[in-house]
């Protein structure tokens, strides 16, 4: 895969976006319903497979599942990573009936929600430029409050820093 190329792909996407500042996930969530005349439902899930997110397509609406047991920075950038594809008109992953039934529902059984979460990589085009987007997004646009929860919340800065040093490496083999 070229980089390079999939780098300015996203830039030119994120141009064509009127994203408002301060900026939330949430809010774009609101922003793409409104655009693409359904709903999205985001769906917080605890997995022991890790923080991961999912998007399907149903009929009448767009579920995002995410982990819950990560901190509100990590949350947004996996809200976040799942609405860019979205955002890109990718294809959203095949899910049997079955497994789509329980995700559905509150009592989900936490082997179907791991088996679903794993499939998520970012070794396909389509999650690398979702992520690529998301990355992008987070860079240039402040989210709402991110400053006073990420003083707070050391697990926050953590991750903040690590998502820098990625997008500086990224800038510099370019």
């Amino acid at each position: 895969m070229d980089f390079r190329k999939l780098r300015l792909r996203c830039e030119a996407r994120l141009e064509e976006l009127d994203l408002p500042v301060p900026f939330s996930a949430r809010t774009l969530c609101s922003m793409l319903e409104d655009k693409r005349g359904r709903p999205i439902v985001l769906r917080p899930v605890t997995s022991t497979a890790g923080p991961w997110g999912l998007w399907v397509a149903l009929p009448g609406a767009d579920l995002i599942f995410f982990e819950q047991a990560t901190t509100s920075l990590h949350q947004e950038h996996i809200i976040l990573h799942e609405l860019c594809h979205l955002v890109c008109d990718h294809q959203a992953p095949i899910i049997a009936p079955a497994e789509v039934h329980q995700l559905l529902f509150p009592d989900l059984q936490i082997e179907t929600i791991e088996r679903v979460l794993r499939r998520a990589g970012y070794m396909g085009e389509e999650e690398q430029e979702a992520e690529m987007l998301a990355s992008l997004i987070l860079e240039r646009f402040p989210l709402a409050d991110s400053n006073e929860e990420m003083e707070s919340d050391p697990k926050d800065a953590e991750l903040l820093k690590r998502l820098a040093s990625s997008l500086e490496t990224t800038r510099e083999e370019h």
